[in-house]
């Protein structure tokens, strides 16, 4: 079940994070998995059995090389993991500046739109392509204003794209995790979301990379031949009702 032998698989972003957690998971359901990271990852991709590719996802002709670089060496394309992207605490609107927006909209929401782009040119019918959204492209969180806003645009895309694909069988969908506990999580400026992750998330605890992985697999797998087109909240219960969760918690805490 879940199977990925056989099956050729890209993911950007995948030399830390969810992009190494799932690189390491489709390795071991059985895919041949190429590596892209803006960083040089050739050791890594060398001590876990992969290709490497050297890509900056925010810009268009090295996301459309990394494609026809995978085809050309490894022959197909059968899913496509689009995570590659970054987090940066910015101001609140009154201070924001469009280059500041720009920045994170280039790589977030551009690199989403190149992989949707170029990836299904070289895709067998029927692939998946996965794109990482999170819970803030759902809910808005002061001073996020750039981030909230392309992970919202990729929610969109990936709707879009399901549609304009659904003819070729290819499926496309996004997860939408909460604050996941990687080192990003823990860059400075974060300190606040970290400190409170006992009463905002139901569950007591940050969301794991792994966790998200998980979820990519099944996507990824043709176990999921049905569904396209879905953005999937992996919250720890954030929407099912964080006001009413925060302040029991914090009554029993004074109790």
């Amino acid at each position: 079940m879940f199977s990925l032998k056989n099956k050729v698989a890209v993911v950007t972003g995948g030399g830390s994070g969810v992009g190494l957690a799932t690189v390491k998971r489709f390795i071991e359901a059985g895919a041949k998995v190429v590596l892209a990271d803006i960083a040089d990852q050739q050791a890594l991709a060398d001590e876990l059995g992969c290709m490497f590719v050297k890509v900056d996802v925010s810009k268009e002709d090295q996301v459309q090389h990394l494609f026809e670089m995978t085809r050309e060496t490894l022959g197909k394309i059968d899913i496509c993991v689009n995570n590659a992207g970054i987090i940066v605490p910015g101001e609140m609107l009154e201070e924001a500046t469009m280059d500041e927006y720009l920045r994170v909209y280039n790589i977030n929401f551009g690199g989403v739109l190149y992989g949707l782009k170029h990836a299904p040119v070289h895709m067998n019918d029927g692939g998946s392509i996965i794109n990482t959204a999170s819970l803030a492209g759902k809910i808005g969180f002061p001073g996020y204003g750039a981030y909230c806003s392309t992970k919202g645009g990729v929610i969109q895309l990936t709707r879009v794209a399901a549609l304009e694909l659904a003819d070729r069988n290819i499926r496309v969908n996004c997860v939408c995790p909460s604050t996941i506990d990687t080192p990003m999580a823990h860059a400075e400026g974060n300190e606040l979301e970290l400190m409170l992750k006992d009463y905002v998330w139901p569950l007591g605890r940050l969301c794991q990379a792994e966790e998200v992985a998980a979820i990519n697999h099944f996507l990824a797998s043709d176990d999921c031949s049905y569904l396209t087109g879905t953005a999937i909240d992996l919250d720890g219960g954030y929407k099912a009702g964080t006001g009413m969760n925060a302040i029991g918690k914090l009554t029993e805490g004074l109790m």
